[in-house]
């Protein structure tokens, strides 16, 4: 629904563009810039810690010492394709998601609480 506004938005822009007597792609420079914009401050900059995040799933390995975004401090005793199990005192194991592991222990936060969310 919204591209379909969008459309109709820029065709209302060169609309206009070319009763004014000016080249409908001059007003649509504005907006190309705008793209270019978002793109370089919000999207690229996402990729990049999305790609960070997902090296250091891919690096975690048995004996890691990791903390969960949710606070849980453990060892990494097995490792699957989606979960990892953790053992958080003697003899207590749980099995958590792999995209929850947050980072080592003792380490800056790989994942923030807002991109667990």
């Amino acid at each position: 629904m919204e591209m379909l506004n969008l459309v109709r938005n820029l065709e209302h822009v060169f609309a206009l563009a070319t009763a004014d007597g000016q080249s409908p792609w001059m007003s649509f420079v504005p907006f190309a810039l705008v793209l270019g914009i978002f793109y370089f401050v919000i999207l690229m900059p996402m990729k990049k810690k999305q790609q960070k995040v997902q090296a250091f799933l891919d690096a975690l390995k048995v004996g890691d010492r990791v903390v969960t975004t949710g606070g849980i401090y453990g060892q990494v005793t097995r490792l699957g394709d989606q979960s990892v199990q953790l053992q958080i005192a003697d003899k207590v194991r749980i099995e958590v998601a792999k995209a929850a592991i947050g980072g080592y222990q003792g380490q800056e936060p790989v994942v923030t609480s807002e991109q667990s969310a």
